[in-house]
């Protein structure tokens, strides 16, 4: 890894050992990779029922009737519940409009959508029990793309929207319209020596993470509910499941049970209430685990897209303008649609200078699976698209592609199509100049020193299928802009609860959050910060639960900036508290205490020159300093709904890559062989773990490059492969060398010059792959993922 660019300055506790800079090891390394990290699917409760869920085999029909007489006949059943058996007036939820039902009322929308629960004293009882429910359904048409969603006669996917999109889109099976509009791009096109075109398919992709959603629900004697869950945001689901509970928020506590993976298909409520109202109809402890047939009905996915572009230059390769149209299915509920759709039309043109811009985003209500969050959001499809556009835009100026992007590229001061000012560093251009300076990887490496074929290393892999005949070597590069935090005003905040007292005659801090950590590293980063600005060694991360105020999301590149920020803000608190104590004990002793810059290093008080006060155990004593207190980037603004205009985004983050492939172009079948990235991260602070993420990002965004899609039949919207033998992810075997450039160039607005680093790797590494795989065969292939036929034609 090479580490340039300007240092961020720490002016407290930057000599405590295992602070921020430094790749410590993650507290739950270990017992992860032993298989003994207790995750919740491991949850056990004496005396514990087990839940079942019973979903629709169809994706659009009115339901006639339910039939749970034999199910609860069904010996150790103890409940079974369907809409008319929720007890509030409340039983929709929903991330930002509530058209989710808690159980299907009238009609199914999706095939798998949740229309009756059963709790049993064994999960083979429970299932057996749920298959035993008779659902009668009358079928109706489905809705599955753009044009018979929004035909004058489509059938309703929400026949009574209400929601505060419906004011300013033009068909109810439309979620949200964003336009973008800057300049003339009619004018613009006039100045256009070239003009290129292109319409993109993006499949839909799934997060595919390991743990499958489980849960476990532990009525309380006070009426309320205990939830041990695997979810991303706490207090969001918090705030969506007592309502329908009938419950005030505090007698529903959550706590943050081991989470294996999340990308954004957490974010959306699972089986969270169910389980509860299963507690709580029973009064027993209640435990949900899907398996993965299940977990692929069980959460949103990635939007599958329809993008349409337009870009113009001149003859010496500046862009003149764009015009596009993206179209996002968001399926049959919105989740995160209406984010989405600001994300890929506010990022739609790239990080790349361009004056004239005419970008529309929409999605839409359809039949297909509900779609939502996923690592990216949105600006993923977007990338995938303007990507291509700017390898058809060199080739038809006559420049070298990279040359042409770093021609165009944006940087600090461009002002985006949205009006907004970049005001931290975007280093675009070197960017790409270093990942192209990189080392290639030597051609024909299948090759043994004896001049045998290594099948590990060619297309095909173990499959044996080649020994190098007909095998093609491509090289593509692409680069992507994506936003950091919450966006179009939101408020995104976060809290952190700090507390300072001598444990064992030693100082230690203990640090509470509400922070899910879903594998990010957070719980390394927050002692790291800890330990920085409390110079302390022993630091303790307490389990996130809702005692503690909300630390939002963990999804959108947030959690080190925003509950980092946190984090960092309670710690300078606890700080000045701690040196209040010592003023008032020691400071009539030594006038340094009031005259120096005081800081806390290795559990001591010390001045700017190095010259130690006082032991932090004396300070402290039998006294403890506890400090809970919230932390806020600058504010952001709504886009403007006729132009997009807006202040929308507090932190733009960026990557570039080069991907090297192997192409059998006679059977079709690719070996990515390496993927470089370059990436900015503000300040590393931790850097192992840093790699670790653009590495991750990488490998998902390679996966939705040659072979992750689900499969919808476009004439039922059933899902035809859910199950992790048809849905293909990258193994180690799929996994190629993945060298990182990281560079560091502090964003002043964000704590110590961090920049939010989790999702943009997942942007260039996809059409990086397919730029190579282009560049190896000649094909111009439009769509996501790239399959064997579209390589042969066959």
């Amino acid at each position: 890894m090479g580490t340039t660019g300007t240092p961020t300055n720490l002016t407290q506790g930057s000599r405590t050992r295992g602070g921020v800079g430094e790749s410590t090891l993650r507290p739950d390394g270990i017992l992860k990779v032993t298989g003994e990290f207790a995750y919740s699917s491991d949850m056990w409760h004496e005396d514990m029922l087990w839940g079942q869920i019973l979903r629709s085999t169809v994706a659009h029909a009115e339901i006639v009737s339910i039939d749970t007489g034999e199910a609860l006949a069904t010996p150790g059943v103890y409940a079974v519940m369907t809409y008319d058996d929720l007890p509030t007036e409340v039983k929709n939820y929903g991330l930002e409009i509530q058209d989710t039902p808690v159980l299907a009322h009238g009609k199914v929308r999706h095939h798998g959508e949740p229309v009756a629960i059963v709790a049993a004293d064994h999960p083979e009882t429970a299932r057996r029990a749920a298959a035993k429910i008779k659902v009668e359904y009358r079928e109706l048409p489905v809705i599955t793309d753009e044009a018979s969603a929004t035909a004058p006669d489509a059938i309703l996917i929400h026949e009574n929207r209400d929601d505060h999109h419906i004011g300013h889109v033009p068909h109810p099976n439309i979620v949200h319209r964003q336009p973008i509009v800057r300049g003339n791009v009619e004018e613009a096109a006039k100045k256009a020596d070239f003009v290129v075109k292109g319409e993109y398919t993006f499949g839909m992709q799934d997060q595919a993470f390991l743990g499958p959603e489980s849960g476990l629900a532990v009525p309380a004697e006070d009426g309320g509910v205990d939830l041990y869950i695997a979810t991303q945001w706490l207090h969001s689901d918090l705030r969506q499941i007592a309502p329908v509970l009938g419950l005030p928020e505090d007698k529903v506590r959550m706590t943050l049970s081991g989470v294996g993976g999340a990308f954004g298909g957490r974010e959306d409520l699972s089986m969270q209430i169910h389980a509860c109202l299963l507690a709580l109809r029973t009064g027993k402890p209640v435990k949900i685990v899907y398996n993965r047939f299940e977990s692929f009905f069980g959460h949103v996915h990635r939007h599958p897209a329809k993008l349409y572009y337009e870009h113009g230059a001149t003859k010496d390769g500046k862009l003149t303008h764009l015009k596009a149209r993206i179209v996002l299915d968001g399926g049959a509920y919105a989740s995160a649609s209406p984010a989405v759709v600001g994300n890929a039309s506010s990022l739609g043109a790239g990080p790349y200078v361009v004056d004239d811009v005419d970008i529309e985003a929409i999605a839409l209500y359809t039949n297909n699976p509900p779609c939502g969050a996923m690592r990216g959001f949105g600006a993923v499809q977007a990338c995938f698209a303007y990507e291509a556009q700017m390898d058809k835009l060199a080739d038809k100026v006559g420049m070298d592609r990279v040359a042409f992007r770093q021609l165009n590229a944006m940087e600090q001061g461009t002002v985006m199509p949205t009006g907004q000012v970049v005001d931290s560093p975007a280093p675009v251009a070197e960017l790409l100049r270093r990942v192209k300076a990189m080392p290639m990887p030597p051609e024909q490496q299948w090759l043994t020193a004896g001049e045998a074929a290594d099948v590990r290393q060619l297309p095909g892999g173990l499959s044996n299928t080649t020994h190098g005949e007909g095998v093609v070597r491509g090289v593509g590069y692409a680069v992507g802009i994506k936003n950091v935090g919450f966006s179009e005003g939101f408020d995104d905040y976060s809290t952190a609860k700090v507390r300072m007292e001598v444990v064992g005659g030693e100082p230690v801090a203990t640090v509470h959050t509400a922070m899910a950590e879903v594998g990010q590293g957070g719980v390394t980063v927050h002692a790291q910060i800890a330990r920085t600005e409390l110079g302390v060694a022993r630091v303790t991360i307490q389990p996130a639960d809702t005692q503690v105020g909300s630390a939002g999301s963990t999804s959108a590149s947030r959690q080190t900036y925003v509950t980092g920020g946190a984090v960092k803000n309670s710690c300078e608190l606890v700080r000045e508290k701690v040196l209040e104590l010592g003023r008032r004990k020691f400071g009539t002793y030594h006038p340094a205490w009031a005259t120096a810059e005081l800081l806390l290093e290795g559990g001591k008080v010390v001045t700017d020159g190095g010259e130690v006060l006082s032991d932090l155990v004396d300070v402290l004593g039998d006294e403890s300093v506890e400090i809970e207190a919230e932390w806020r980037h600058r504010p952001t603004e709504a886009f403007d709904l006729r132009t997009g205009q807006g202040f929308g985004h507090v932190q733009y983050t960026f990557a570039a890559h080069r991907a090297v492939v192997e192409v059998d172009t006679e059977l079709g079948l690719v070996k990515v062989i390496e993927l470089a990235c370059a990436q900015d991260v503000g300040k590393a602070l931790n850097p192992l773990s840093v790699v670790g993420q653009i590495q991750g990002g990488t490998t998902q965004g390679l996966g939705i490059a040659v072979m992750e899609e689900i499969i919808v039949d476009p004439k039922t919207a059933k899902v035809r492969n859910p199950s992790f033998t048809d849905y293909l992810i990258p193994t180690i075997l799929d996994t190629p060398t993945i060298p990182v450039d990281v560079l560091e160039l502090a964003d002043d607005h964000a704590p110590y010059g961090l920049r939010g680093i989790g999702e943009a790797p997942t942007l260039s590494s996809t059409p990086a792959v397919l730029a190579a795989i282009r560049n190896a065969t000649g094909l111009e292939l439009n769509r996501t993922p790239v399959r064997p036929e579209h390589l042969t034609g066959k």
